[in-house]
Parts: structure tokens; sequence; C-alpha cells
């Protein structure tokens, strides 16, 4: 027989109860962290073009990455390299089949994240 009662029943897990945990999101950021890390790539990338194209066009660019435009993006991909970073030595971590239970997850997830604030703090400050 159908079922009548198919377009009343609620989704699962509904939208309205779910509460993302720090391990979802920690990982989503993760490959946020990583497309965005492309950007400043691309950046470097098209200074180093530029420098080898013609001392107008160099101009031009390096204008551009030197503004506080351009120095927006290397910070925040600083501060994307070094939360990359520090994922990725939690995930090997992981991979050990250490610090699985959620208490040990949710304090990785916060280290990850801390850390990554304070390493691009001092990168700044040291650079």
């Amino acid at each position: 027989m159908a079922d009548v009662n198919r377009g009343n029943r609620p989704l699962s897990p509904h939208l309205s109860i779910y509460r993302p945990q720090l391990t979802s999101m920690t990982s989503i950021l993760t490959r946020i962290t990583g497309n965005a890390m492309l950007v400043a790539a691309l950046l470097i990338v098209w200074w180093f073009l530029a420098a080898a194209t013609s001392p107008g066009y160099f101009e031009a660019v390096n204008g551009f990455v030197t503004s506080w435009f351009g120095d927006l993006i290397m910070f925040f991909s600083v501060l994307g390299l070094w939360y990359h970073t520090l994922a990725g030595v939690r995930h090997l971590i992981w991979d050990n089949g250490y610090g699985l239970d959620l208490p040990t997850a949710e304090k990785l997830g916060w280290a990850c994240i801390g850390g990554s604030v304070v390493l691009t703090l001092l990168t700044a400050l040291i650079v």
C-alpha cells in the first residue's frame, strides 16, 4: 500500500532542531581555507608574471598587491594557511587513533582556531 502520510513527515535531521558540532564546522572551515588560499596563490603568481613582463605592468600590479586590500588578502591567507596546517596536524592525530572522543575532539577544534589566530598575529608582527 502507498504511504498516504509521505508529504507530512519531517525531514531528518530537521534543520530547526539540528545543532552543528564544532568538529563539523572546523571541517567545513578547513575546506573553505583551502580554497581561499588559492586566491592568494593566484595573486602571488600574478605578481611574479608582472615582474617578468615589464616594469610598468609590475608597478601597477605591485600597487595592488601592496595596497590595503592586497595586504588584507595576504593577512587572511596567512590565517588560512596556519588554520589549514593545524587542522592537518589534528587529522594526523586522529589518523593514529588518538583524540577521537568528543571532549578531546572539541579541545583540538578550539586549539586549531585559537592557535591559528595566535600564530597569524605572531607572523604578522615578525614579518
